[in-house]
């Protein structure tokens, strides 16, 4: 079994297929139409390879609610612009829109993002009782459960907001009838708070293969680029990339920064372009917009290192992403990632925030270090690491035992 795919505290089960369950996914993702190649592959292989049908309830991209059936069936409400009044709209369409999927579609097993939206999954998962069903509910989580969330974005009455997420989480764990992370430092949180729930442990789908199948023009000590990918939020920590990539350029002019993600925090992208002016780095950083999967990977084969610079992650598939492509890793020791990057081995760990350590390994990365090596062995570790069919093979055994789960308590009751 790959190291990633752990099954903590999961019960003996006489059945594990989950053949012939319908599964709703609760979720706060925007879901464009068509999907993307990789989503499109993931909900292809988890209806097909499983033999389940499966439901998503989320936000549109945009203020028009949206239905349509590509391997799921997509059920989508308005994204409005603003997070309270999104978190608002999912608290008040996703339990009567969950609640009308069990009732009318059959659904028997919730699979809800993360604890926050989880309540909401929870609460359809009590009104359905009202109605004689009883459905499984799964609680995932993905990261810190509360301060990724606050360096995510400036929200006022931040005192407020903790209140209501606990309090949200709280309902959520304690309806749930099993738990998923995607890492140990993410499963250590949520078990916590819910220490008697059973758990599985797996990382996030990736399409591994745009990746692993990637052909660099060249090795990573003939190259010149850094790159990054992610959303620009403050949590991420591009600024201190920025300010260590402008301490090293002087030795390293040749050297090239590549930020790729969503402006998701407009103020911070703002900003993030103010300093790259102010550096004087207008030549040598360039801002690209969310892009595919194939082009992810063309960038990431172009590194000469990735670099993410983040405070706070569960598990970073885009660090395996970057290793798969065969490319040697620079981030942040925190949360997952020291679970999957080796200082040293295939990449170099440094404190989240230290712009000293970052721009020193960047540095390092360009004068001292064998990154042909580490980029081998970054790749042969991923490789090893993750596989598109254990994962779809765990989400197959956490259907069928929240699905136990929940009718092992109606039998006892």
């Amino acid at each position: 079994m790959n190291p990633q795919f752990r099954h903590a505290k999961e019960p003996v089960l006489q059945s594990t297929d989950p053949r012939g369950l319908r599964v709703c996914w609760v979720d706060t993702m925007r879901y464009t139409q068509p999907l993307s190649d990789s989503q499109a592959k993931k909900w292809q292989r988890l209806t097909d390879d499983l033999g389940v049908d499966i439901f998503v309830t989320s936000f549109a991209p945009g203020l028009r609610p949206r239905r349509f059936h590509q391997h799921a069936h997509f059920y989508l409400w308005p994204a409005l612009p603003l997070a309270m009044l999104r978190y608002l709209t999912a608290y008040l369409v996703a339990p009567p829109l969950v609640l009308w999927l069990i009732l009318t579609r059959g659904v028997n097993v919730l699979i809800a993002h993360d604890p926050y939206i989880g309540a909401a999954a929870a609460l359809a998962k009590n009104m359905a009782r009202l109605f004689g069903r009883r459905v499984g509910l799964v609680i995932e989580t993905r990261g810190d459960l509360e301060q990724g969330l606050f360096m995510q974005r400036d929200l006022r009455f931040k005192s407020l907001w903790r209140a209501f997420m606990r309090l949200t989480a709280n309902y959520a764990l304690r309806h749930a009838d099993a738990l998923r992370a995607v890492s140990d430092s993410s499963r250590q949180q949520i078990q916590a708070m819910a220490p008697d729930k059973p758990m599985m442990q797996f990382m996030s789908w990736t399409d591994s293969s745009a990746f692993s199948q990637v052909v660099p023009d060249k090795p990573p000590s003939q190259r010149c680029d850094m790159v990054y990918t992610g959303v620009l939020v403050p949590r991420k920590g591009v600024h201190h990339l920025l300010d260590a990539f402008a301490r090293i350029r002087p030795q390293i002019p040749q050297a090239h920064l590549w930020l790729i993600g969503k402006a998701s925090n407009a103020e911070y992208t703002a900003d993030l372009h103010a300093q790259v002016q102010r550096l004087g780095l207008t030549d040598a950083v360039t801002f690209v917009d969310h892009v595919s999967q194939e082009e992810l990977a063309r960038y990431m084969a172009r590194g000469r290192v990735f670099v993410l610079p983040t405070y706070s992650e569960g598990m970073p598939k885009v660090v395996i992403e970057a290793m798969l492509c065969g490319t040697p890793v620079i981030a942040s020791a925190v949360d997952g990632i020291p679970e999957v990057l080796q200082d040293g081995v295939q990449g170099y760990l440094v404190p989240a925030g230290d712009v000293d350590a970052l721009a020193d390994r960047l540095l390092h990365s360009f004068t001292d270090a064998d990154v042909d090596v580490l980029g081998q062995q970054a790749k042969a570790f991923a490789t090893q690491y993750y596989s598109p069919e254990a994962y779809i093979e765990s989400y197959g055994r956490l259907f069928a035992l929240a699905h136990h789960e929940a009718n092992k308590q109606a039998r006892v009751r």
